[in-house]
């Protein structure tokens, strides 16, 4: 059987505690049918939503954290979610394996262009004035986002190793159900005193991508709220793509047939785990078709 590394988009889990326990039900449903075939299952989940609200409740109480912090309780509070219901699902249906989350620090380079180019907000809406005088006194860059407001924006660095590859790699080898790259894994940069947090977003997808070389996966799920990558999405010759090479799944995405904000990143990790070792196998697909998606019947699998 296969070890499978799964990503969670942060959007599924919904905006409050409410929607996120009841969506981590819905996940751990169809994450469990994979354990209960067999599979060596790794979990990573993104933080989108809710690391912004923890950012603008701590700050809005006069408690101002940093970003990896943020992410860092992020991690807590969804893995403790996927944890329970994925133990619970796996008891109900008689599966032995102990579930594990694993707060995971993610190494960026500190000259990675990223820096020089910050994209990612987060936090809270803010009107033009507030926003350059917030930039004025505190350095920190703000942008405009899609005609709703002015929010802080910060780096999406490359992810380049993982701090906890080995534990996860121990863990999953030794058949625990892990979770871990919580949000993209909490960005670290290294220097002379050894490795400090920094300020920054990493994808979370392309952390996931990383992870799986990391740990020797044989698969890559990335799960989106689409059945299947498309090509001339919302066109009149709008189609649906089965299996790619990473060769024509390249291709597609610098002809700019993906989002950036969306299915670019997801297309784009996909391609770096299949082009890293024989064998790899990537699936973009959807959470509720995630076994059909392995046996070859949903998603679109991108292949070296």
């Amino acid at each position: 059987m296969a070890k499978i590394v799964v990503a969670l988009g942060g959007n599924a889990l919904g905006n409050n505690v409410e929607e996120q326990l009841a969506n981590a039900k819905l996940a751990a449903a169809s994450i469990a049918d994979l354990a209960a075939a067999g599979h060596n299952v790794v979990v990573a989940h993104g933080n989108g939503p809710q690391v912004g609200a923890i950012k603008v409740a701590l700050d809005t109480g006069g408690f101002v954290v940093p970003m990896p912090e943020c992410t860092a309780m992020s991690q807590g509070y969804i893995g403790y979610h996927l944890q329970q219901c994925l133990g619970n699902e796996l008891s109900t249906r008689g599966v032995k394996k102990e579930v594990a989350t694993v707060l995971t620090q993610v190494i960026v380079d500190k000259n990675d262009p990223a820096f020089a180019n910050p994209t990612k907000p987060i936090g809270a809406y803010c009107d033009e004035a507030t926003a350059k005088k917030l930039m004025a006194e505190t350095g920190k860059v703000y942008a405009e986002d899609a005609g709703r407001g002015w929010r802080w924006v910060v780096p999406s660095p490359l992810p380049v190793d993982i701090r906890e590859a080995a534990t996860i790699k121990f863990l999953a080898d030794n058949d625990y159900m892990v979770i871990a790259c919580g949000g993209g894994g909490m960005p670290i940069v290294a220097g002379e005193g050894g490795y400090t947090g920094i300020d920054a977003v990493i994808d979370k997808d392309f952390a996931s991508a990383k992870m799986a070389e990391l740990i020797g996966a044989d698969m890559l799920i990335i799960l989106t709220a689409v059945d299947r990558v498309k090509i001339n999405f919302n066109k009149p010759d709008e189609k649906s793509l089965d299996v790619l090479t990473v060769a024509e799944a390249q291709k597609y995405a610098e002809e700019g047939h993906f989002a950036k904000g969306s299915m670019l990143p997801k297309v784009e990790a996909a391609i770096k785990f299949a082009a890293s070792g024989v064998g790899k196998k990537a699936i973009i697909g959807s959470l509720e078709q995630a076994s059909a998606a392995i046996a070859g019947d949903s998603g679109t699998m991108i292949i070296a």
